[in-house]
C-alpha cells in the first residue's frame, strides 16, 4: 500500500482528495493536515510513502513548507495547484525545489468527471512512490562544465534539428539540457505532458535561463536556430514542411497515449520529413508515449537516445523506449546536452 499523507487548509478539498484516493486498492490516505505544522507532526508520527500539498495555505505557505522539507526530510511530493496563469510560476518552482509532480485542485464539480480525476491522480501518486527524489542544490547548475569544448564558437549542420519529449521529472530535465546549449544551436522542439497555461509560463521560464530563446510554439512557426519550440498545453505540436523549411503545427486532435500534448504525434511527424538530420531524445517520465514513436524515427534514419534510469526521476518513457529497442543508447542527464551537441557539430 502506498501511504499517502493530505495538506489542504480546506475541509472539503481534503474530503474530496481522500474520496479520490480511497477509491484505488493499492492507496492509502493515512492523515490529513489542515496547515504545515500539523502536516510536521503528521510527517514524524505516520511516516507517509507520499505526501500532497497545496500551494497556496495560511500560517505557511506550501513552497516555504516544501523548501524545508526537502531540506530536513525529503520524500516524494505531488504539488495540488490550481490550474491557473498566476499558479503557473508558483507551481513550476515547486518542481524546481523537488516536488515530483503536480495535480489540478479538485473544484465543486469534480463529481462530473470523478473517474477521470481520479485515474489521473492515481498514477501520479503511483509515480510519485517509485519516483527519485531529487535533491534541491543552491548551486546553478550551469557552472558544471560542459564537455563539449567552446561550444559557442561550434558550427552546426544547417537544417538539422533535435526533438525532445519528456513528462514526471520533465520540466527539471529540460531545463538541464538547455542551460547548456550555446546560442546558436539548431532548432530544439520539445512535447512536455504539461496542461494549457502552465506551458507558456514553462517557456518563458526556460527562455529566462537557457542562451536559446525559448517560446511556446505557435502554428506556422518557421523552425530557426537559436530557437526552441515548446508544445503548448491542450495541442498537439507537429512539423511540416514548407518549401525548404520546416513550420509548427498545432492541432486539437484526438489524445494519444491519454496525451495532448503527445511525444508519439511529434515524433512521428517527423518520420516521412527529416529523420536522417533529426537527433531525438526522450527524457524522465511516466507511461510510454514517445517509444513508438522514436521507434519510427530510428527505422527511419534518425539519431536515438534515452535518459538512462539513473538520472531519471521516472524512468517509465525511456524504459519503455529502451524495451522496443528504440534508443541507440542511454544516457545521464547531465551528459544529454552534450550529446546532442556532438551529434550536430558540423564535420
Amino acid at each position: 500500500m502506498i501511504r499517502v499523507l493530505i495538506v489542504d487548509d480546506s475541509p472539503l478539498i481534503r474530503a474530496l482528495m481522500t474520496q479520490v484516493l480511497d477509491q484505488a486498492n493499492d492507496i492509502e490516505v493515512v492523515g490529513a493536515a489542515e496547515d504545515p505544522f500539523h502536516a510536521r507532526e503528521l510527517i514524524k508520527s505516520l511516516n507517509p510513502d507520499v505526501l500532497t500539498l497545496d500551494v497556496e495555505m495560511p500560517k505557511m505557505d506550501g513552497i516555504s513548507f516544501l523548501k524545508n522539507l526537502m531540506r530536513l526530510r525529503p520524500m516524494p511530493v505531488v504539488m495540488v495547484s490550481t490550474l491557473t496563469q498566476e499558479g503557473a510560476p508558483t507551481t513550476l518552482e515547486a518542481l524546481e525545489l523537488g516536488a515530483i509532480d503536480f495535480v489540478a485542485k479538485p473544484t465543486k464539480n469534480v463529481a462530473a468527471e470523478l473517474n477521470a480525476y481520479a485515474e489521473i491522480l492515481h498514477d501520479k501518486i503511483r509515480a510519485a512512490a517509485k519516483a527519485k527524489v531529487r535533491i534541491y542544490s543552491q548551486t546553478p547548475s550551469s557552472t558544471h562544465a560542459n564537455k563539449v569544448s567552446s561550444p559557442e564558437s561550434l558550427e552546426f549542420k544547417a537544417n538539422h534539428l533535435v526533438a525532445i519529449g519528456a513528462s514526471t521529472g520533465g520540466t527539471e530535465a529540460i531545463k538541464e539540457v538547455l542551460i547548456r546549449l550555446p546560442a546558436h544551436f539548431v532548432p530544439v522542439v520539445i512535447t512536455q505532458h504539461i496542461p494549457p497555461v502552465f506551458s507558456k509560463s514553462f517557456a518563458e521560464r526556460m527562455d529566462r535561463v537557457a542562451k536559446m530563446t525559448v517560446k511556446e510554439a505557435e502554428d506556422g512557426d518557421v523552425l530557426k536556430a537559436g530557437f526552441v519550440y515548446i508544445a503548448p498545453g491542450d495541442f498537439h505540436l507537429r512539423l511540416q514542411p514548407q518549401g525548404s523549411k520546416l513550420v509548427c503545427r498545432l492541432d486539437k486532435g484526438a489524445p494519444i497515449n491519454r496525451h495532448r500534448p503527445a511525444v508519439d504525434a511529434l515524433f512521428d511527424s517527423l518520420v516521412n520529413i527529416a529523420p536522417k538530420k533529426t537527433t531525438a531524445i526522450i527524457l524522465t517520465g511516466m507511461g510510454a508515449d514517445g517509444a513508438k514513436g522514436l521507434l519510427h524515427l530510428k527505422e527511419a534514419g534518425a539519431t536515438t537516445f534515452a535518459q538512462d534510469e539513473k538520472t531519471s526521476v521516472v524512468w517509465g518513457m525511456p524504459r519503455a523506449a529502451v524495451e522496443l529497442g528504440a534508443a541507440e543508447k542511454t544516457v545521464p542527464l547531465e551528459q544529454v546536452a552534450d550529446i546532442l551537441m556532438r551529434s550536430m557539430i558540423k564535420r
